[in-house]
């Protein structure tokens, strides 16, 4: 067993090798040069000694082979550059939004949960009535349902309905608010994005739930305490 995980842990190396070499090769096929593309998003002109400075400056200008030992010591040390687009650090970029898929995936769990458990529970106890064939129809609606696609639904029946009924659309958020820095409007911002991606979650554990229930309900000791009641 010792030798099979240590085989597995060596073969780690290679992988991470070879998809370096990978990611390497094809950033350098992909047409276009970051410089000009860089540069070319602040609006002015932009002359060639423009572009061999930040060519230099991004290591560009030196060989392959310079490129990628450059390119794995980034990686190795998470020093990964700028963003092309805002400038930032991109450790900063992953941070933010790291922490926000963090949240969701929380708050998502939170939502199967309190769906899961109770559905479940009663699906298994009202087996084969109408409740448990609407509790059944749900999970398989949830499982068969992309996030992405009820996420699209959620946001279009937002603007509908706040249109209809307070005459103003319901617009999404522009930009993230901490919850360190205003936990009511965060949640507001993260509840949708929430329960789109907590359905499918609750779906297949309103399931799991259903079918564990049944199994102990099927238990001698659950027959044996329900006739003693009788």
């Amino acid at each position: 067993m010792h030798r099979y995980i240590t085989k597995r842990l060596l073969l780690i190396i290679p992988t991470l090798i070879g998809a370096a070499i990978l990611v390497f090769c094809l950033l350098r096929i992909i047409p276009g040069d970051p410089c000009e593309i860089r540069l070319a998003g602040t609006g002015l002109y932009v002359d060639e000694a423009e572009i061999e400075l930040c060519r230099e400056k991004l290591g560009l200008n030196k060989t392959l082979l310079v490129q990628f030992y450059h390119f794995v010591a980034g990686y190795v040390t998470w020093d990964l550059g700028d963003s092309m687009w805002t400038g930032k650090p991109v450790t900063e970029e992953i941070g933010l939004r790291f922490q926000l898929s963090l949240q969701v995936a929380i708050m998502a769990t939170l939502v199967a949960i309190i769906i899961a458990i109770p559905l479940g529970a009663i699906s298994a106890i009202k087996q084969d009535t109408w409740i448990d064939y609407v509790v059944r129809t749900f999970s398989i609606a949830g499982i068969a349902m992309p996030s992405f696609w009820l996420g699209i639904l959620i946001i279009l029946g937002l603007l509908i309905s706040t249109q209809h009924f307070f005459g103003e659309p319901w617009m999404p958020p522009i930009y993230y608010v901490s919850p360190f820095k205003d936990l009511g409007a965060n949640l507001a911002q993260l509840i949708w994005p929430a329960v789109a991606t907590g359905y499918r979650y609750s779906a297949v554990a309103t399931r799991m739930t259903r079918s564990a229930l049944l199994e102990v309900l099927r238990e001698d000791y659950i027959r044996t305490a329900r006739a003693k009641r009788a």
